[in-house]
């Protein structure tokens, strides 16, 4: 059963109305630069207990153009007009996007095309409790599972989360997702993190 798409609007409390200035140059967190780097091939993939991913998705299109993965109107829509995206695809954890308005102190979302190694969400499972005292499977998005992981849980205290979309049994898509600080607090932002994620995959689709 494939589930029903969280509509973009989900997220836009990333940003509020009354955003604070200041003279720095905020960016989202990006805890995936740390992900475990477990070496191996496809043989035995999925681990125990790690959901399969049932339609995979090739993403070798964005690996190179990784911002492609928002159109412009979705990161309107996320974090208000006026956004430029940032390509870097030499970031430590696979080619990244980092979007985040230069107007307020926080604020941002980031996409990350993982290449630490090819073992998807089964490297996540694997470093549970050992790497990421913090690591939460969530429902899945329009059927490809998820999961918020991260060395704390900084949901109240933050306003941030990071999650792991497998997009094959090989192979995820990181998003991080850092609320404005008048938000912290009063949403869940892997909630926020997953209607990212239901954009994103709609994106990724598009692409043959």
């Amino acid at each position: 059963m494939r589930r029903t798409l969280i509509p973009i609007g989900a997220a836009v409390l990333l940003l509020s109305a009354c955003t604070t200035t200041n003279g720095g140059t905020p960016s989202p967190s990006s805890p995936t630069s740390d992900q475990p780097t477990t070496s191996g091939s496809a043989t035995g993939l999925p681990g125990p207990g790690v959901p399969k991913v049932e339609s995979p998705i090739d993403v070798t299109h964005f690996k190179s153009a990784p911002c492609d993965a928002l159109t412009a109107d979705q990161i309107t829509g996320l974090l208000g007009p006026g956004v430029t995206p940032k390509t870097d695809l030499n970031a430590p954890a696979g080619p990244s996007c980092s979007i985040h308005p230069p107007e307020v102190t926080q604020a941002g979302v980031l996409v990350i095309f993982t290449d630490v190694d090819d073992r998807g969400l089964t490297s996540l499972y694997a470093a549970k409790d050992v790497k990421y005292p913090f690591f939460m499977p969530l429902s899945p998005v329009d059927g490809y599972p998820v999961v918020a992981y991260g060395l704390a849980d900084d949901r109240a205290s933050r306003g941030t989360c990071q999650i792991a979309v497998g997009t094959s049994d090989q192979q995820t898509v990181d998003i991080g997702v850092t609320q404005s600080e008048q938000n912290v607090g009063k949403t869940d932002p892997c909630e926020a993190a997953r209607g990212v994620a239901a954009s994103v995959l709609g994106n990724l689709r598009e692409v043959k």
